[in-house]
């Protein structure tokens, strides 16, 4: 029953993401035609180019097929199910919104303009794909490109996506011969980049905070006291005095950062304190390890 109700969260959650990720396409870019990257910007490009009689939906279902077989080809089975869901669903998607729906008729975009267009359209596709992002789903599109290429040659996939983005983007000058659009396609992929950081990981934000005192005891026992976050006592040896210390070292939220810097504050004003953020925390009080 619990694996039930997982497997049915997991894709109402999945196919919300690619709903909104389609509709930001749909309503706001390819009517101002303005191209982010992806396949879906490689697939509006070839629409008002070279096809305007194929769907944007058909294209990206034949182009992510294409890439899928590819994958397949040459790193195995390394895409699941839930690559395929992802390529169907967005591609059907695009069909509601263009094809049944007409969502472009909804919305005059004129009225946004094309910056607020991008904007829009970018913080669309950046909460569908993080969305998507945090139930495991994905739409494989140049992903697999990338990890082709990373696995023959010493390139990272974030560097050859980002690439591969700005080539879709720039091609995007013979769709409407403007190059302010091909610079607000620039403006949808840093929007976009931000607003999936910000949906993965905005809530979660961490910070490492390393304190230097004759008083770490101390105020070790506050921040456990007062705000009920565990903190760790570190032996050391300074390299200059030889002298051994002991390092406080703390892992709280970016919600209690400030109450523990206060809390340094009024027990020793003379602290060396380090604040790093972390890409992650896990265990207890912080995130569930997954695999």
């Amino acid at each position: 029953m619990k694996n039930t109700k997982k497997f049915i969260w997991k894709y109402t959650i999945f196919a919300v993401a690619l709903l909104i990720y389609t509709f930001a396409w749909s309503a706001f870019l390819l009517p101002s035609k303005i191209i982010g990257g992806g396949v879906s910007g490689l697939s509006g490009i070839l629409n008002f180019v070279v096809c305007p009689m194929i769907p944007v939906g058909v294209l990206n279902f034949v182009f992510n097929g294409i890439l899928l077989c590819i994958g397949f080809k040459f790193l195995g089975s390394k895409f699941g199910g839930d690559t395929i869901v992802g390529i169907v669903l967005s591609s059907l998607f695009f069909i509601l919104w263009q094809q049944v729906l007409h969502v472009e008729n909804l919305f005059d975009v004129s009225l946004f303009g094309p910056f607020m267009c991008a904007l829009i359209g970018g913080a669309l596709c950046g909460v569908g794909i993080g969305l998507s992002f945090s139930v495991g789903g994905n739409t494989g599109g140049t992903d697999i490109i990338a990890l082709i290429i990373s696995k023959f040659y010493n390139i990272s996939p974030g560097k050859v996506i980002m690439f591969i983005d700005i080539v879709i983007i720039g091609s995007s000058y013979f769709v409407s011969h403007k190059i302010e659009n091909v610079v607000f396609g620039y403006i949808v992929m840093v929007t976009l980049t931000y607003v999936l950081d910000f949906v993965l990981d905005g809530n979660k934000q961490s910070y490492q905070i390393m304190v230097f005192s004759g008083k770490t005891a101390e105020i070790g026992d506050a921040v456990i006291r007062q705000i009920g976050r565990g903190a760790t006592l570190l032996d050391a040896t300074g390299c200059y005095t030889h002298t051994a210390q002991q390092v406080l070292m703390i892992i709280a939220h970016k919600t209690d950062k400030a109450r523990i810097m206060g809390i340094i504050k009024s027990i020793d004003e003379k602290a060396f304190v380090s604040v790093a953020k972390v890409q992650g925390v896990y265990g207890k009080n912080f995130d569930e390890l997954k695999k």
